[in-house]
Parts: structure tokens; sequence; C-alpha cells
């Protein structure tokens, strides 16, 4: 069952964390296989399950120490038709297999949830193609119509929203956004951006909230920047106009290379959790609506902590 469908509760005011970077964890750290990126075909093996369990509990106890809420990100990323195809699902078992994933997230939540801790629950949506380059872009037609399937089974899954991460042309996220608003899900649409701020299409991030927030009557609940270094966009947030205040999650790299230099790492760029997390705390002291923080790739445990520790309300509290 939804239990926050109606009232999302990171739209308050209230800080709300997220996990790392999933993939790169479980690859680097963990020395698990994930063919083509693809955390959830870990979900049909018990060890695998297991393995997803332990990784996304670290982050909650986090959460829990320091009395702040927590979003729980589906592992279903690459869990739609083009990549299940490639790795061997039919649409049936794809299906099943995103509802496996919500179901795990309901069992952490069962176990987990405090008054001063409330889980979320999301359904990750991620792009048809590749995260970084916009290859065989969709119009939002398309779009609509291929991401329609997975949000619905995340809907009947009961999750309390779907969010689309690293978006990187706005057709997909304005498709994305029109389907979820079809089958009366609440979305959250999060872009990545290149190390000049622009997404990859060389749009400003400026546009692109404005044209999805104008091709859908506002459907989203909020935006998020995904998979880019806070170096990269801070200098876009700085302005004081309507489109930043669409702007609630941010979900940065530990890293400062490029989109294209971290495709070619073969060794993890793990970057400096301290200094991430005191730029997340200049990022929230001039945008106090920016609630929802948490990594990506090359992030784990010790830079949500940090961020956390640099954010909460209780680490306010403690500078005095």
């Amino acid at each position: 069952m939804a239990r926050y469908r109606n009232h999302l509760p990171q739209l308050s005011s209230d800080l709300f964390l997220t996990d790392g970077g999933l993939e790169t964890t479980l690859i680097f750290r963990e020395g698990l296989e994930l063919p083509d990126f693809a955390a959830f075909d870990l979900i049909k093996h018990p060890e695998g399950y297991e393995a997803l369990r332990a990784y996304f509990c670290t982050y909650i106890t986090i959460a829990q120490e320091a009395e702040v809420g927590f979003i729980l990100e589906s592992p279903t990323w690459r869990a739609n038709p083009d990549w299940g195809v490639k790795l061997g699902y039919s649409d049936e078992s794809l299906a099943e297999i995103n509802r496996r994933a919500t179901e795990l997230l309901h069992e952490i939540r069962n176990e987990y949830e405090t008054d001063k801790t409330r889980i979320v629950i999301s359904g990750c949506i991620g792009p048809r193609g590749d995260g970084y380059v916009p290859t065989d872009a969709m119009n939002a037609e398309e779009a609509q119509s291929y991401h329609y399937k997975q949000i619905e089974v995340f809907r009947d899954a009961g999750a309390d929203l779907v969010t689309a991460i690293t978006m990187n042309y706005v057709e997909e996220a304005i498709g994305i956004a029109q389907a979820a608003k079809l089958v009366e899900m609440p979305v959250v649409v999060s872009f990545t951006v290149e190390t000049d701020g622009k997404l990859p299409t060389g749009q400003l991030l400026k546009d692109a909230v404005e044209q999805v927030d104008l091709a859908t009557n506002f459907a989203p609940a909020y935006y998020m920047i995904n998979c880019a270094h806070p170096t990269h966009f801070a200098n876009q947030l700085t302005v004081s106009e309507p489109w930043v205040t669409r702007i609630r999650g941010i979900r940065a790299n530990a890293s400062t290379k490029s989109h294209a230099e971290l495709n070619e790492s073969t060794e993890l760029d793990d970057g400096n959790p301290e200094e991430l997390g005191s730029q997340y705390r200049e990022l929230r002291n001039k945008l106090r609506h920016v609630n929802v923080l948490g990594g990506c790739c090359g992030t784990d445990h010790r830079h949500v902590e940090a961020i956390c520790k640099a954010c909460s309300p209780l680490s306010d509290s403690s500078h005095g």
C-alpha cells in the first residue's frame, strides 16, 4: 500500500536523505557483477536481494541517527524494455522484477520507519538510452508510451511516487511526467548536466525545467539534479527566479570529472566526502527549499553521512 502518495512529506521543509551511488558502490566496493549497470538484475537471486537490502539499510541507519526522513529509490534505473531485452527479460518478467523491487522497499520500510524517520518509496525510472548521451531521442508522445507500463507497475505495487533519474533531454522528461499524470502518480524529474551546468543537449537547466512545467501544466512535484558535481551546477542556482524554487533535490557525483571522463574510468573516483558535504551545506544556505539530499556516481555511505552532518537540523543546532 502507498503510504504518502497523496501527501509527500518531502514537500515540507523537513530534511530527507537518499542513498548514494548504488551501481558504483555495488561494483567497486562490493565486487558484484552488474551487467549493463543493471542493479535490478540482482533481485532474481537471493544473494543479490540481500545485498540490496543491506545496502539500503546502511543509509537508513544514517537517517535514523540524524532523525531525518529517507527516500528509498528502487534499484530499477535500468529496468525498462530496451535494457531488459539486452538482459533476457520479457515484458512479463520485467514487470515482475519492478514489482519485486518495490516489495523489497516495502519490507525495509515496515522494519525501519519511525515517527522521526519517515520513509518514502519511489519507483526509479531511468532513461531509455545512455544515461549521459541523448542518443535515439524520442519525442514526448513516444516517451510517454515507452515509460507508461513501468510507472503503472509502480503504482499498482504501492510506490508513493516515481522519480525519473538522469534525464538528459527534455522530451523524455515530459513524456514521463505525462505518463505519471495519466496513472495518477506523483512524479519527480531529475536532470543531469555537464561540467558547464547545461544538459547534454546544450539546453540550459532553467529552460528545461520551464519547458517541462509548461508542457505538463506543472506535473512534477519538484525537480532534482543528479550525476554531476556541485561545482558543475551551483552557479546555475544562484538566481532568484521561480524555476529555482522548483529544484528540491541534489544527488551529486563524488567526482568533478566530466561524463566522458567518468565513462572511460576504470577506477572509482570517490572524491572527498567532507568537502562534498560542505558544498551541499553552501547550497542549502542559499537555497533553503532544497531538502532532498543524496549521492550519485562514486558516492557511498561516507559521503551521505558527511552531507547529513553538514546539513541536518541536528548539525545546525550543534553549530549554535
